[in-house]
């Protein structure tokens, strides 16, 4: 099958008679969308102390609602469990609180341990939409001991990681357990309006059992692919006030890293100290739009990477961002294509950033000078990892304009340079909800990028000033019973975004998926069984074949909270002018039999490349996960994978990787925890074209106490190490570092 190239006017034509189709839709679709009828929440003046006791006046006044309805896996049925919620505000805080009533409390899953932290553990949650839009939530959890959790969610793949600071209480009691939440109105963005205000609310409590029944404040429509489009309504929230809004947070910062000179037994001698402070300053200047800027901050992790196996891997591995700086307004720069990868700034030394929304406006801006300028050279096949000697300035602007319901459109713009050179990209993308059960969403980017020569001359890479397009088109139908969608995607050889994640250019793809869903009330034999079936082609620009699947898929979930998924995969490959075939059964499930163990793997097996010799070979992967809960106090999470690849003429290797992960947590704002990442590679050097070790092992090691009374007010004290072992050579200390942390939030 030949994929013929698409004409740019084409694009544009479909644009546009997208464009013109979607507004109609929409328009008719907004006339059907009935609003439900806000609940009044009311204002208090009273105070509250957030303790869990429930014992304030403010409680008597609030508006009370109860969660009549498990959405999960029950189909709004009666739940098992009765839960209270009861919501009001002042003039600086929104206050919330839940009686979560249990037959049995003996049986609550509740564990101390850190913020963002849920694991098995029962939570209840607060889902706010407070510009009453449909697009984006402010997502607040609570286990029952008061450990918090929040991110950002949006129906459009954005969201995920964010750091609220707000107070929060839980107790468990003889009926059930109490929550107590007191979120600043300074830490969300709201309208900017003088009277009242309209939110969106849904409220979720989640009652692990033999299944974890999630119970709501609202029935789902599963035939209405907008979310909060069916939520709770609130009515309120007039002349709030956020303060200055102003929030300094000076860090101070020191490591010293001893290195050996001369491996494996050289004296060690310091590589590199430093004491550093820093400093970064938030401040909201109105209720919806933030300006954060910082000076010499620190943008270290202290949260480990979890290793990844790195063997016969043919593009660049992903890797999530964790500083906070870059966390603060994430959510606005994600698109489907990831055009803005903040991890790709390794090592800045100052930025600002502008984040918000106004009525329909939401908007993004960051610039960041950094000082180490890494790059990601992609190919259709394979991906270069490399850096240049230049400091850059990275900067990237987003804008989105919602429109109708539960649509949009938006822009975004990035661009990094320095020295000789420079990587702009620009280009649009929308997501239109043509109907209840359709939704369209297509961004196309264009790229223009310079090298230094060596780049040019080492990489074999284009030379002056080179262009590149990326164009992507999805199409989605789903229902309670059926779902099916259509995707294509082209990237040019000539793209890149620098400042973004993009592993792959120079390749065409049309993908298209069909399934088929079953949905069973808790108590029979299975919740959720889903079946569907897969086709995906992928040529390159010289219409060589990339990749051609024919994909099953079975997903299953039940009693036991158990899952299990299986993917069987009949295709083939083409890699470097030739073609293999890639048949393989990719299988992952888990369990969890009691409240303190929990039980996954994944495992894979068929055929895959042999990347360094071009040649077929069959891959084994098995990945067990166990997590142990000791008490309330003590955690241990273990991952194991091991892979073996064989070709014809024998095993070519063998990979085991191990992350051990133990914490102690001494209250909910102070912990100790070791992390332990092993990696064992043995090769067969005969079935290598060129020399290597037989053998390579590593362990990295990493000790740490935590004492965090927010995200931002800490203090860390950490050690780390790394051993590396060789053919002949036992696993040796190569380097070792001593680290320290502190930081403090000021709210003005």
């Amino acid at each position: 099958m030949k994929i013929k190239k698409c004409n740019g006017k084409l694009y544009l034509i479909l644009i546009i008679v997208f464009l013109i189709f979607s507004f109609t839709i929409q328009g008719e679709q907004n006339k059907r969308e009935k609003e439900k009828i806000p609940h009044r929440i009311p204002k208090v003046t009273s105070k509250v102390k957030v303790d869990a006791v429930l014992s304030e006046a403010v409680w008597q006044e609030a508006l009370k609602m109860e969660l009549n309805y498990e959405v999960r896996p029950g189909e709004n049925i009666k739940p098992p469990v009765r839960t209270e919620v009861l919501l009001a505000y002042s003039k600086t805080h929104l206050y919330i609180a839940f009686r979560a009533y249990d037959p049995q409390p003996s049986e609550i899953r509740a564990t101390v341990h850190d913020r963002d932290r849920l694991g098995t553990d029962g939570w209840v949650a607060v889902i706010l939409d407070p510009f009453n839009d449909s697009r984006r939530t402010y997502n607040f959890f609570c286990t029952p001991l008061g450990i918090q959790a929040d991110m950002i969610e949006s129906p459009d793949g954005g969201g995920g990681l964010w750091d609220a600071i707000w107070d929060s209480a839980g107790k468990i009691y003889d009926w059930g357990y109490a929550i107590e939440m007191a979120i600043p109105f300074s830490s969300l963005r709201f309208q900017r309006a003088k009277g009242d205000q309209i939110w969106g609310i849904d409220v979720v409590r989640s009652y692990p059992r033999s299944v974890r029944h999630h119970i709501g404040l609202f029935p789902r429509d599963r035939n209405n692919n907008c979310y909060m489009c069916q939520s709770e309504k609130l009515i309120g929230f007039s002349d709030v006030s956020v303060s200055k809004n102003l929030e300094i947070t000076p860090t101070l910062s020191g490591h010293l890293t001893q290195e050996r000179d001369g491996f494996p037994d050289g004296e060690f001698i310091k590589k590199d100290s430093k004491v550093e402070p820093g400093i970064t300053a938030r401040w909201g200047f109105t209720p919806n739009l933030t300006l954060s800027a910082t000076v010499n901050p620190d943008f270290s992790n202290v949260e480990a990477d979890v290793a990844q196996l790195e063997i016969n891997k043919q593009f660049a591995l992903f890797y999530p961002e964790k500083r906070p700086f870059f966390l603060e307004g994430a959510s606005i720069f994600n698109t489907r294509y990831r055009a803005v990868y903040t991890r790709s700034l390794a090592d800045p030394n100052g930025g600002i950033k502008l984040t918000g929304k106004e009525g329909p406006h939401a908007i993004g801006f960051f610039s960041v000078h950094d000082n180490l300028t890494n790059l990601l050279i992609p190919g259709s096949q394979s991906s270069i990892s490399t850096a240049i000697g230049v400091n850059t300035i990275g900067s990237a602007f987003r804008y989105r304009r919602d429109i109708g319901k539960a649509s949009s459109m938006g822009l975004v713009l990035s661009d990094r340079e320095g020295g000789d050179y420079f990587n702009r990209v620009g280009g649009l993308d929308g997501n239109f909800r043509l109907t209840r059960k359709d939704r369209i969403l297509f961004q196309f980017l264009s790229s223009q990028t310079q090298y230094p020569e060596d780049i040019v001359t080492k990489y074999q890479q284009p030379g002056g000033n080179f262009w590149g397009q990326a164009y992507d088109i999805f199409y989605t139908h789903i229902t309670k019973t059926f779902h099916w969608y259509a995707n294509y995607q082209e990237i040019t050889p000539n793209f890149r975004a620098d400042l973004g994640f993009i592993t792959q250019v120079d390749f065409r793809n049309i993908t298209a998926a069909v399934g088929r869903t079953w949905r069973h009330n808790p108590g029979f034999w299975y919740t959720l069984i889903n079946l569907g079936t897969t086709y995906a082609l992928e040529k390159d620009h010289d219409n060589n074949l990339l990749f051609k699947s024919n994909q099953v898929h079975f997903n299953y979930t039940g009693p036991v909270q158990s899952l299990f998924n299986l993917t069987v995969n009949i295709g083939r490959r083409g890699f470097m002018g030739m073609e293999f075939e890639e048949n393989y059964i990719l299988v992952n499930g888990g369990f969890q039999p009691t409240k303190t163990i929990n039980f996954s793997f994944s495992a894979k097996y068929g055929d895959q490349i042999d990347i360094t010799n071009i040649q077929p070979g069959n891959v084994l992967t098995i990945a067990p996960i166990f997590r142990l809960i000791f008490g309330t106090h003590l955690s241990l999470d273990f991952v194991h994978v091991y892979e073996r690849l064989n070709v014809d003429a024998g095993r070519l290797y063998t990979a085991n990787l191990s992350n051990l992960k133990m914490i102690y947590q001494f209250n909910k704002r102070t912990f100790l925890r070791t992390i332990f990442q092993y990696t064992d590679y043995k090769f067969n050097t005969a079935l290598y074209p060129y020399s290597r070790n037989p053998k390579y092992k590593h362990l990295f090691s990493q000790i740490l106490f935590s004492y965090k009374i927010n995200p931002r007010t800490v203090l860390f004290i950490g050690y780390s190490d790394d051993h590396l072992g060789f053919q002949g050579i036992e696993l040796t200390q190569n380097n070792r570092t001593a680290f320290v942390k502190i930081g403090y939030a000021l709210r003005l």
